[in-house]
């Protein structure tokens, strides 16, 4: 019978390393599709001009109303799925966070939004 030995010092490190770039790339995915997609999706025209309006979705590729309404849904159901992972993201980077970092962060995502 085969015991089972907890990973050494290294190993861990090594896996931490991996779980903490995956959960950045999801931040800054989520990042990404809140500030720059999400507000295209709902009509809002970006100043960058990248995005295109529900109306210009229907215009384009001259959807049905009914079309449009499951476009609308379908994007609506993304932008939810981001906003709920950028949220669960900054949960979890606070909680590795000592105060004085939360405060500079919470001073980071400000600029970011600007």
């Amino acid at each position: 019978m085969e015991v089972a030995t907890l990973p050494r010092p290294t190993e861990k490190i090594a896996i931490l390393s991996l779980l903490l770039v995956f959960l950045c790339g999801g931040v800054v995915g989520a990042m990404t599709m809140s500030y720059l997609v999400h507000p295209g999706l709902h009509g809002a025209r970006p100043a960058s001009g990248m995005q295109m309006s529900i109306r210009e979705w229907k215009e384009q590729l001259d959807l049905t109303d009914e079309q449009t309404r499951q476009l609308t849904s379908i994007l609506d159901d993304f932008s939810h799925y981001y906003d709920n992972l950028l949220a669960d993201g900054n949960t979890r980077i606070r909680q590795i966070l000592n105060a004085e970092q939360v405060r500079k962060y919470e001073v980071m995502m400000r600029e970011h939004k600007r």
